[in-house]
């Protein structure tokens, strides 16, 4: 019995291992696509001397080992949220590390906006430089290829797109074996060519990145820029830790990933060392020609995977940050009837198309890429350190006040070098994601302020709800028979939907329902935990539903074991009435808010997900009553 139980853990545990090796080390594994090629061999390349070469495999070795293995696998991941990770479980920490401090909380949000903004960003340009550098791997085949290398490249990712409504649970299952072959492959590249000159494996002595950095310290700083290439992808360890778990992640990461990068890294340094020409593109240089096509096709489908990877954690932060109001309501399509994880977000999915069709297009290479890349992972990476070690950590966690902050400084002092590093490319194309995030960040900061105001405005003129069924006239209305659920913000104010109906139609149902929902600082709500409800005169009731932040509410499907009067649930008996809202601008609102940032709110907020939508009402049991609110 035991010894079973303990084959069914050791099946799991490989099962993980393949999926994290799918999903997770996508992106980070295909660095080596083209981080070495832009540190020496790029637009910013330094000379391919013996001591440079040392010097930058040196670096990308230490920046592996400091910021993967270190960092996020030995202590970030242990911030988590209930085993979730990303970052938006760290605001949802961190704000409830602070308390009651609403300065520190709007602070603490501005960041993750910052944060997710950035991210968002990277989500744009990782597919489009993973699959342009596997796609010009067809160059060094014959140059007879470079002239079709843009078209294939947008067809791929055309495809890519144009496929993910259809979800990736049935493609899903053979992302791991794809991944797995394709680091035994770049493993055995590297090892091969690692034969030839083992004297490369000094590039593991960390003196020889510090010779390099103090003897050149502007080109090494260039350089620096570059080399954070090879762990860019980092943070979807912790993004997808809730997936997979630490244990899973940290196997694969230690015995397969991390070695194979290594000697990948390592080849590319001793093959540059015989051949200083190869530095136009080390990586498909260590491919023998008898099989350099198959490993061109192998690199695209491991860039393509790599770029599902980022593509799903776009719509999973986008479907979090929505629930927890940072963003517009949008369509949330579920495309497994397994997997909560497994979403499709239309409008994201379009927009990060057209983003990504501009960006090959306007950038051409993955050389003029690189210069893209890289600044907003590294400002990312330093809003994890900040909000993991400065509060979570240390206040959620309890960890020693001393050692929180020696690893803050360790790594945040890390952290800003290669930010500054990559501060460097704005001129040259870095410019474009931090002006993609800006734009994010002024829809987020638009929507939160905007949504402050018409909260404001909505409970200006609000009658609490006690105060109103005391003084009414409902039980004297006629009954209408079945449910009315009325949804609301406030569950103590009186919702206008139900003052505007009584007014007009005096009638009341048998049970009249006071909905509202909230979103709760953790990633999943336990059934037992989900509904609050409090019986109030009249056959009048208060409910409240309460979802985590990775949740999609399901107004009918948490209603489905509630009782009322001792009747059960019945949604074909039940109606809900949800206040259409026209926001007036006024005078007063003027002077709260600029005229451009109150036009954009009101365009989101007119052009969001209907609430009957987003809550998967069924459209034939909702009625829309308009209400004209002054802002």
């Amino acid at each position: 019995m035991d010894q079973g139980v303990e084959t069914q853990r050791d099946h799991r545990l490989g099962t993980l291992i393949m999926g994290a090796l799918g999903v997770v080390f996508g992106d980070i594994g295909t660095s080596p696509l083209y981080s070495v090629k832009e540190a020496l061999g790029g637009g910013h390349a330094i000379a391919t001397s013996p001591a440079n070469v040392f010097g930058v495999i040196s670096l990308v070795l230490w920046a592996l080992i400091i910021m993967i293995t270190l960092k996020y696998l030995m202590f970030i991941m242990q911030a988590d949220n209930k085993g979730e990770g990303g970052i938006m479980a760290l605001v949802a920490l961190a704000q409830r590390s602070v308390g009651r401090d609403h300065r520190l909380q709007r602070f603490i949000g501005l960041l993750g906006m910052c944060g997710l903004a950035l991210f968002l960003g990277d989500g744009l340009i990782t597919p489009a430089i993973s699959v342009l550098s596997a796609v010009e791997g067809l160059g060094v085949a014959t140059p007879l290829f470079k002239p079709f290398i843009l078209p294939i490249t947008l067809f791929v990712l055309g495809a890519l797109f144009f496929f993910q409504s259809s979800g990736t649970e049935r493609v899903g299952k053979f992302f791991g074996p794809i991944m797995l072959l394709w680091f035994l492959c770049i493993g055995t590249a590297g090892f091969a060519q690692v034969m030839h000159r083992p004297d490369i494996m000094w590039a593991f002595n960390p003196a020889n990145g510090i010779r390099f950095v103090t003897n050149d310290l502007g080109g090494a700083f260039i350089a620096l820029g570059s080399v954070f290439l090879c762990v860019t992808g980092g943070e979807a360890l912790y993004a997808d830790m809730g997936h997979f778990g630490r244990r899973p992640m940290t196997l694969a990461w230690n015995w397969l990933v991390f070695p194979a990068l290594t000697l990948n890294y390592l080849g590319q340094g001793a093959l540059i060392l015989e051949r200083p020409e190869a530095a136009e593109n080390p990586f498909f240089h260590l491919i023998p020609s008898w099989c350099l096509l198959p490993m061109v096709g192998l690199a695209t489908a491991a860039t393509v995977i790599a770029s599902q990877a980022v593509i799903s954690g776009a719509f999973s932060a986008s479907c979090e940050a929505i629930q927890l109001n940072f963003l517009p309501r949008m369509a949330v399509i579920h495309t497994s009837e397994h997997k909560m994880g497994q979403i499709y977000v239309p409008a994201l999915n379009w927009a990060l198309l057209v983003g990504v069709v501009f960006v090959v297009v306007a950038f051409k290479s993955s050389d003029n890429l690189a210069a893209a890349y890289g600044i907003a992972v590294t400002g990312a990476m330093l809003i994890d350190t900040f909000l993991a070690f400065g509060l979570v950590l240390r206040v959620v966690k309890r960890w020693n006040w001393w050692f929180s902050t020696v690893l803050l400084v360790c790594f945040a002092s890390c952290d800003l070098t290669f930010f500054s590093a990559n501060v460097l490319k704005i001129p040259n194309g870095g410019w474009f994601p931090l002006a993609l995030g800006l734009a994010i960040l002024i829809v987020m900061v638009t929507w939160r302020r905007g949504g402050k105001l018409a909260r404001e405005a909505w409970s200006r003129d609000a009658v609490n709800l006690d105060d109103f069924l005391q003084h009414s006239q409902a039980n004297t209305f006629p009954k209408a028979p079945g449910t009315a659920v009325f949804l609301t913000a406030d569950p103590h104010s009186a919702p206008r939907a139900l003052m505007q109906n009584m007014s007009c139609n005096c009638v009341v149902h048998e049970r009249v329902v006071v909905l509202s929902t909230k979103t709760r600082h953790v990633p999943y709500v336990a059934d037992d935990k989900r509904l609050e409800v409090e019986a109030l005169p009249n056959n009048f009731y208060r409910m409240t539903l309460h979802f985590g932040y990775q949740e999609t509410p399901d107004i009918p499907q948490a209603l489905e074991k509630c009782e009322l009067g001792g009747k059960p649930f019945n949604i074909n008996d039940t109606y809900f009435f949800i206040g259409r809202v026209a926001f007036i601008p006024t005078e007063r609102t003027r002077h709260l808010i600029s005229a451009w940032q109150l036009n954009l709110y009101l365009v989101m907020q007119h052009n969001a997900v209907s609430t009957a939508s987003y809550l998967q009402i069924p459209v034939e049991r909702v009625i829309e009553l308009g209400v004209r609110i002054p802002l």
